[in-house]
């Protein structure tokens, strides 16, 4: 057992955290523990911990797995858990898809490099990929998610700004839509974290 942190304590006060944001019949599956851990353990940057479960604290996370199971929802929980200076930000790449119709190639460059006028990285999570479709701006199809999924590597590689996403997505379906020059930097950039594809729907 970790000296420094009471993981059992932990669950449970996150857990309340559940009940009070989504209700009192949120609750922790017994199976879902050994992946809300590592998840913990990552966020809280726990060196014995996160070595225990091969993890790279120095990456973002790849939180794999089927509908409804939960992903999002624990994502959001770890802004409870993650120290002010690895804050991130949850942005689903739907409503990112959204505002490049809108706003257009501006959004690649605010959701990777930071906007024209900002000089300031984030850390973000994108949530949902593969929901979201190539779209067209001014009759020109962009794969917004892949350009910017590709400069965030950049930024990984030059600055150590970390990105982490979620995804019902296989890996083979990940290098299908995105093409494989993403998926080979995922390997590079994001520790993998997969819910089993037998995992109910929670909803």
């Amino acid at each position: 057992m970790n000296e420094q942190y009471n993981y059992p304590e932990i669950l449970l006060w996150l857990e309340n955290k559940g009940k009070i944001d989504y209700g009192d019949k949120f609750h922790f599956n017994e199976k879902d523990i050994q992946n809300i851990t590592k998840l913990i353990a990552y966020f809280l940057n726990d060196q014995h911990m996160t070595n225990q479960f091969n993890i790279d604290v120095t990456k973002g996370i790849l939180l794999s797995g089927p509908v409804g199971c939960g992903k999002t929802t624990l994502m959001n929980l770890m802004k409870y858990v993650v120290p002010k200076e690895n804050k991130f930000y949850v942005k689903t790449c739907r409503d990112i898809s959204f505002e490049f119709i809108k706003e257009g190639y501006e959004i690649i460059h605010r959701y990777s490099r930071g906007s024209y006028s900002q000089t300031e990285y984030k850390n973000y999570c994108f949530d949902d990929l593969g929901v979201e479709s190539n779209l067209k701006y001014y009759g020109n199809e962009c794969n917004v998610m892949a350009e910017i999924l590709l400069s965030r590597y950049d930024l990984f590689i030059s600055r150590k700004i970390k990105t982490h996403i979620t995804t019902n997505l296989s890996a083979s379906e990940i290098e299908t839509i995105y093409g494989n020059r993403v998926r080979s930097r995922f390997r590079a950039m994001l520790n993998l974290i997969a819910f089993d594809k037998a995992t109910p729907d929670k909803r």
